[in-house]
């Protein structure tokens, strides 16, 4: 039948909601994809928080190896906020810093870099020291601020400050400083410029110093250890590292509240000399002050993690802890007066406390006591939970390690990071993709050794550093060890592995002579 010729009631047949059913269904795909974008823009962060987690990386100054009891069960300093963090996530038993001191080691963990390649070829800076990151390097927290992450830095800086200068050249103190944390990639920065020890004793937040140092700090010996320099009214030294607990625990606080996942570098004034433990903590252990500025670290690290939980972020951060170097405490194993007897003296008989355990050395030498360091990362739901690994990484691994992590390990620039080797497949309890060069080891003075597996060499005659006899950098007889069977590095095996010795001492110098390119 034509359709002209169909009834009326053909045309009603079909009932409202059936012929609008196209546009309807229409209408409701735009809304739905509309819902879907606001959805997707609102929670971009949100994704990012669950795919992306926060990152708290946190480095002890001088703490050594033995000084964690969850390393040392010997120890007789209570460290029940770091012993936590192993129980909770991973323990790296074969960890170590680039350097046995302070500078060259933060250097290597912020740019990824080993710091001999800079102009800084032995020692440390001191708290007037000129920059040492050149302005295009880029340092992980420039890479983090790229991928989104709101980058904060509360501590020990410890890498030079670009402090103004008068006409006659004397440091001009009410300035902002033109180099420094807020220049290399952090957002947020509160940082004192150098060791506890080292003027001028001042804050320096966001750039700009937060009181004028109008007094002078006279000399101090050990343990209050202090050198003669400027001091701000607002800088009390036993309230130093409470200080800077409170600054961080607010940063976590207010980041929390936000969007984009977040970075913080925590890096602890302690317990480096000035010893000075805050009077609530005096007297808390019987292994004078030194163990109870350990206790004070464990407390501040314990604050932090309270700061994580209490903000509910906890399931989504990764904590990093480890030190910068070992202990400058020496070991005693004879009857001589130590730091118990004495607290004016520095070192330990063996039973009463082992700083850095079984290690050889101590602070600044070439010998594992001095940059084998505690290691712990813990991640919930990514980490296992009290395991352990015994893979040698370094702290100039942390760069590529982060940025694997997040999942932009690709985009790191071809310059950026050259001594930096993902350990990210051991957090998650697998083999390393590719393995790793060997780890180049550097004293207070310049000496270098290199480790490979189970080998390490020293290329010199000595420390390094500051244990007897200390020895020159490349003169012999180098020394050869076999860390598997002699960790404590107390028999020289050389003339026995003359070929492991000499593959390693090229290998070691064809890292000196040739910086790597990603």
């Amino acid at each position: 039948m034509p359709v002209t010729d169909r009834r009326p009631s053909d045309a009603v047949a079909v009932p409202l909601e059936q012929s609008d059913a196209p546009h309807k269904r229409s209408l409701l795909a735009l809304l739905l994809i509309a819902i879907v974008l606001t959805l997707a823009l609102a929670g971009r962060s949100l994704a990012a928080q669950t795919d992306r987690p926060n990152i708290v990386v946190i480095l002890a100054d001088d703490m050594g190896y033995g000084d964690v009891r969850a390393l040392n069960p010997d120890s007789a300093i209570p460290t029940p906020h770091l012993d936590r963090l192993p129980s909770e996530g991973m323990t790296f038993t074969d960890a170590h810093t680039p350097s046995a001191v302070c500078t060259p080691t933060r250097y290597g963990l912020v740019t990824g870099r080993y710091c001999w390649r800079t102009r800084l070829k032995r020692g440390v800076l001191n708290g007037y020291g000129e920059p040492l990151i050149d302005q295009d390097r880029v340092t992980v927290a420039d890479f983090l601020a790229e991928q989104g992450y709101t980058t904060g830095i509360v501590g020990k800086w410890h890498l030079g400050l670009g402090f103004a200068k008068k006409d006659d050249g004397s440091f001009d103190f009410s300035q902002p400083v033109d180099d420094g944390p807020h220049t290399h990639g952090f957002e947020f920065s509160h940082v004192i410029p150098a060791s506890l020890d080292f003027p001028p004793y001042l804050f320096i937040r966001n750039g700009k110093p937060t009181e004028f140092p109008s007094l002078t700090q006279q000399a101090q010996k050990f343990p209050a250890f202090l050198r003669k320099g400027e001091r701000s009214r607002d800088f009390v030294m036993e309230d130093v590292l409470d200080d800077l607990q409170a600054e961080a625990a607010g940063f976590i606080k207010r980041q929390a509240k936000q969007e984009q996942p977040f970075f913080l570098y925590f890096p602890l004034t302690a317990p480096h000399k000035p010893v000075l433990p805050h009077p609530r903590f005096r007297g808390t252990t019987d292994l004078g002050p030194y163990g109870d500025f350990v206790t004070q670290v464990d407390a501040t690290v314990g604050g932090v993690l309270d700061a994580i939980d209490e903000a509910d972020v906890a399931d989504n951060t990764l904590v990093l802890y480890t030190s910068d170097n070992g202990s400058f405490m020496y070991r005693y194993d004879d009857a001589r007066k130590d730091h118990v007897d004495d607290e004016s003296i520095q070192g330990y008989r063996a039973e009463h406390h082992r700083a850095n355990g079984p290690l050889r050395g101590t602070k600044a030498d070439i010998w594992e006591a001095g940059h084998r360091v505690p290691f712990f990362v813990r991640w919930p739901g990514q980490v296992e939970a009290g395991s352990r690994s015994d893979t040698t990484v370094c702290l100039t691994d942390v760069f590529m390690t982060l940025a694997q992590v997040i999942g932009a390990a690709d985009e790191v620039p071809k310059s950026a990071a050259p001594d930096s080797y993902s350990f990210a497949a051991v957090l998650k309890g697998q083999t390393l993709e590719r393995k790793r060069p060997p780890v180049v080891h550097h004293s207070v003075a310049g000496m270098f050794a290199v480790r490979d597996g189970r080998w390490k060499l020293v290329l010199g005659n000595g420390s390094g550093g500051r244990q007897r006899p200390k020895g020159k950098p490349f003169e012999k007889p180098y020394a050869l060890f076999d860390l598997e069977s002699d960790l404590g590095e107390q028999t020289n095996v050389i003339e026995q592995n003359p070929e492991v010795a000499k593959r390693l001492e090229e290998a070691c110098q064809d890292l000196i002579d040739n910086e790597p390119r990603r």
